[in-house]
């Protein structure tokens, strides 16, 4: 069982580290709301992850020609729905300056409390072709060679879930941090369309 958790945890950690789209969303969000929120949408990527590991594990290489027909529509589904993001990031944070509404922060109550911010990054998440490509691979390591037993099985999903849970809530942390430095309303503003123009950046990298 030891070297399932270990394996869980290289693979947890080896999705979760490079720092993409998602992961710069998940600072910004973090940054202009509260920790709470980010914390929920860090848990959302998570889980995510480990849905993943757990499909892996328990499907086997057979779906890996299952997967190759949708991989471009879910890269164009995956861009669109960021830039979607990222549009209505920089929108929702130049009318709040306008107003003077930057220096106030979400706590969970406002409109993207924890809760629709774990199911906003779980569904981006899933939708991210990166994640696809990583199951895939995943999927053919975790062959006659990977946990065999329930009990091996379901401790490589709950490392792999571990393992990005906690990276996903670092960064969450990172944010919190950036967002109490730039607690001005210009500094939020920049922030805030700083992160949408990388967001849209990336997006449009996985297409082109």
């Amino acid at each position: 069982m030891t070297a399932a958790v270990v394996a869980g945890l290289l693979a947890g950690y080896g999705i979760a580290i490079p720092v993409g789209a998602v992961g710069a969303y998940l600072v910004a969000v973090t940054a202009r709301t509260s920790w709470r929120t980010g914390a929920g949408a860090a848990l959302g990527v998570a889980t995510a992850d480990g849905v993943y590991a757990l499909v892996a594990v328990l499907g086997g290489s057979a779906l890996v020609p299952l997967l190759a027909p949708f991989m471009v529509p879910l890269r164009w589904v995956s861009a669109v729905v960021l830039v979607g993001l990222a549009v209505r990031s920089a929108w929702t944070a130049v009318q709040a300056y306008r107003v003077r509404n930057l220096t106030s922060r979400d706590d969970g109550d406002g409109p993207l409390g924890p809760f629709r911010a774990y199911l906003t990054f779980l569904g981006i998440t899933i939708l991210n072709p990166m994640t696809v490509i990583y199951f895939a691979a995943l999927i053919l390591a975790t062959g006659p060679s990977g946990p065999a037993t329930p009990l091996d099985r379901t401790a490589f999903v709950a490392a792999a879930l571990a393992a990005s849970a906690s990276w996903q809530l670092f960064l969450a942390s990172g944010g919190a941090l950036l967002g109490r430095g730039l607690t001005g309303p210009r500094g939020r503003l920049a922030t805030a369309l700083a992160s949408s123009a990388l967001i849209t950046g990336l997006a449009v990298h996985l297409v082109s």
